[in-house]
């Protein structure tokens, strides 16, 4: 019995060890020295800041034998791979060769084929790989440079037998450095982080952060959020997160193998409100359980959703069976929870904004045509007031400002989805963003400064917020002027729908997109 016991009690402890080493290492699975390493590099994760800091010695990644430390999950199909990195210590470049970066390789042999997405500490930017096991690394001519150096964020794209690297400076949106077909590489690989010293005697050292996996879809397709269980791998799975804009850092807070979407800030800056399959939720800002907030008979309730100025009243869109456009309305209840009181009796519209006075809110709809337009109604209900008279292309997300002043939105007129804004009244319309990128849902600050947006691939139609695309949430002063990037994420419909500022303007909340 005794040694029963004893047994028992070993076998827990083994399990507790190692589930504290697989969450030491975040998302990753194992760490190791690959080749010849006279120094022991290492891997630790912080879990309140989902930083790592990574540690590795190794002569090279060079040759047909590599000597780094690499810090690395199985993975099959295709991925995304991204994070931010900065070296510590010897940034003046003593030793110019240092390398840090995302690496795909077929086995932890120090020969094995292999590919990486390499940042020197000199700033050097380069794509290398090398085809099949024992073999050389490519010559440098067969390498692919890029000319700008010294970029922070790195990317790593697998899409079939192809290999994609994109970069990017912080404010800038990701480049294409470059792409390679690994005809032989196998399915199954090992993908992680590396870091080599570019000198067996010597232990280099970086940050990595903003660390994500994504694992997209195999096509465009458009998931029901009423389904309870994904149906196959085509409904990815959600993570709500939430990053300070100020400087970029990003922290998961919850994830579900489902589909949630649409963060609003709750009023007293300690939960966040979403939905999940027709339904709100509340959870801690930390992190914790999801608490269902009671909506009444509103069981269909999707993406457009946000809390009056007064902190009181929850404004949602929920759909009506049987009625054009899928049913959608507007309702109002309190943020407390009710039976909630239907505005709009004209299907489809999808509640965007509240007045800061708290008694008038605007919607996108469409009346008597497949065309929508912006429209204004009382809070406690009325008539509605057309704000927009496009007669083609789309108009969507209205919002006021904290001020009152005017109500931002997006629209092509132009063939691009660009933000625009416009006096309540409809009048005074003026264009603010002017580039290649289609942007959507403009969320204004509650200091009034700041807009943040998501930018779709200008590959896309211009009339669609498709989900699940290689996206940009992007920030700009209210009054215009040049946005720039502050997450790259894999997301789209549902990512940032809805409100979802801090109340002291600092930091938004957003849900991104992968196979969990």
């Amino acid at each position: 019995m005794k040694l029963s016991v004893a047994i028992t009690t070993l076998l827990n402890f083994c399990s507790i060890l190692s589930f504290s080493q697989t969450n030491s290492l975040g998302i990753f699975d194992q760490q190791k020295d690959i080749g010849y390493i006279k120094h022991a590099g290492s891997t630790t994760y912080d879990e309140a800041t989902q930083t790592y800091t990574i540690k590795g010695s190794g002569a090279n990644i060079w040759f047909n034998e590599d000597q780094f430390h690499y810090t690395y999950k199985k993975l099959a199909g295709d991925f995304i791979l991204t994070a931010d990195f900065a070296f510590v210590g010897d940034t003046a470049g003593s030793i110019g060769h240092r390398k840090i970066g995302w690496m795909v390789r077929e086995s932890a042999d120090a020969d094995a084929a292999s590919i990486n997405a390499t940042s020197h500490i000199d700033g050097l930017v380069v794509l290398q790989w090398r085809e099949m096991k024992g073999a050389f690394m490519r010559d440098p001519k067969d390498e692919i440079f890029f000319p700008k150096k010294g970029l922070q964020t790195i990317q790593l794209e697998r899409k079939g037998k192809t290999l994609i690297i994109r970069m990017a400076n912080p404010g800038e949106p990701l480049q294409l450095v470059g792409k390679h077909t690994m005809d032989e590489m196998q399915d199954s690989v090992l993908a992680g982080l590396f870091i080599c010293a570019h000198d067996s005697n010597a232990l280099a050292e970086a940050r990595v952060w903003n660390v994500r996996i994504d694992e997209p879809v195999d096509n465009q397709y458009q998931p029901n959020p009423q389904l309870v269980k994904p149906p196959s791998r085509e409904v990815l799975g959600s993570r709500l997160e939430v990053m300070d804009v100020f400087d970029g850092k990003r922290k998961v807070i919850y994830e579900s193998a489902g589909r949630f979407e649409a963060p609003n800030w709750m009023p007293d800056g300690k939960r966040l409100l979403f939905n999940d399959h027709g339904s709100l939720y509340t959870i801690p800002v930390d992190g914790g359980n999801p608490e269902k907030l009671n909506t009444g008979s509103a069981n269909r309730i999707n993406n457009d959703h946000g809390i009056s100025f007064d902190g009181k009243m929850l404004a949602i869109s929920n759909s009506r069976e049987g009625l054009p456009g899928g049913g959608s309305s507007v309702y109002v209840l309190p943020l407390t929870g009710g039976e909630p009181v239907l505005l709009t009796e004209k299907t489809p519209s999808y509640w965007h904004g509240w007045n800061p006075n708290n008694k008038e809110l605007a919607y996108v709809a469409q009346r008597g045509s497949n065309i929508y337009n912006l429209y204004k109604m009382p809070s406690k209900g009325g008539n509605e007031v057309q704000l927009t008279f496009n007669t083609k292309g789309h108009v969507d997300g209205p919002e006021y400002s904290p001020d009152g002043k005017y109500i931002y939105y997006n629209a092509n007129p132009t063939g691009t989805m660009q933000i625009w804004r416009m006096k309540p009244d409809g009048s005074g319309r003026e264009q603010i963003t002017f580039d290649e990128y289609h942007n959507w849902f403009p969320h204004i600050s509650p200091d009034g400064k700041w807009i943040v947006f998501i930018s779709f691939p200008n590959n896309i139609d211009p009339n669609a917020h498709p989900s699940y695309q290689r996206v940009m949430l992007r920030m700009m002063p209210a009054s215009g002027g040049a946005p720039r990037v502050i997450a790259y994420l894999y997301g789209g419909q549902g990512t940032l729908n809805a409100p979802s500022w801090s109340s002291d303007s600092k930091r938004i909340a957003f849900v991104s997109n992968s196979h969990k």
